[in-house]
């Protein structure tokens, strides 16, 4: 009978990350994009002005005019989300290489789901939390319009530009955050409260992180924290990230559609 090796009996269970830093990785990646953005519209308007000579107030017009253009705005949104989404996915992998592939809490579910029934759930919660999302939104706004500055970015850029913008927003986009909510604030939050509760929280911190990109419309509120904790649920009933990344992205890709919808029309 073979003895048990005491480097395996002795290894310690993985520990989950602590909440501040589950909460500085999401707001590092925030704030990266507003950095990023900035030095990409600083290289754009400086290019600009060294073409120009910074003659004659010429360039600071066209630096201007450049950066208002909707295809510009398409490029410095998909190179930001590009750099700062890979810097993020990176510094997690480096940062918390055990929890990675590790299926349940405190792992961040880089595993395929052992049932792929959890799969078909994850893409009929993608078709169908939009529309549920939608009608309650405007239950809340009560007639007020809500609008959503990606869609309008996506809907103004032209289709050259559009396909790959939509790509990111429907692929990258998920992925990262469902990494930061789904995998790292969650199991950070599971360390402090019972599952309805982290659930609830990384849920509610979801839905305020994209207020901004809404207009600060707090009846935008409702409709993210419904889908912040259907993903919530996917990712610990799974025990896997991916049918959360799946429905994550199907919700994105429906407001994808609306672009091209629009565009056509």
């Amino acid at each position: 009978m073979e003895a048990p090796r005491l480097d395996s009996a002795f290894t310690p269970a993985p520990v989950a990350p602590t909440l501040w830093a589950a909460l500085g990785l999401i707001a590092l990646y925030f704030l990266l994009q507003y950095v990023v953005g900035a030095v990409v519209g600083l290289l754009l308007g400086l290019t600009v002005g060294v073409l120009h000579g910074f003659r004659h107030g010429e360039a600071m017009a066209q630096i201007q005019a450049l950066l208002l253009r909707s295809d510009v705005n398409a490029l410095m949104v998909m190179l930001t989300l590009l750099i700062t989404a890979t810097v993020t996915l990176l510094l997690a992998r480096r940062r918390w290489p055990a929890l990675w592939r590790l299926p349940a809490p405190p792992g961040f579910g880089f595993a395929p789901s052992a049932q792929a029934g959890y799969y078909a759930i994850a893409l009929a919660a993608g078709l169908v939390l939009p529309i549920v999302g939608g009608l309650l939104t405007q239950w809340f706004a009560r007639g007020h319009e809500v609008s959503q500055d990606i869609k309008q970015l996506g809907a103004a850029a032209s289709p050259l530009l559009r396909m790959p913008l939509a790509l990111l927003v429907v692929t990258l986009g998920p992925l990262v955050e469902e990494l930061l909510f789904r995998g790292v604030l969650l199991s950070a939050a599971l360390r402090h409260a019972p599952a309805g509760a982290a659930m609830f929280i990384t849920a509610a911190l979801f839905a305020c992180v994209h207020l901004p990109d809404l207009g600060f419309l707090w009846y935008a509120l409702p409709n993210l924290l419904l889908l912040g904790m259907v993903l919530a649920w996917l990712r610990l009933a799974s025990g896997s990230l991916w049918p959360a990344v799946l429905a994550h992205g199907v919700n994105n890709a429906l407001a994808v559609v609306s672009w091209f919808v629009v565009s056509a029309s």
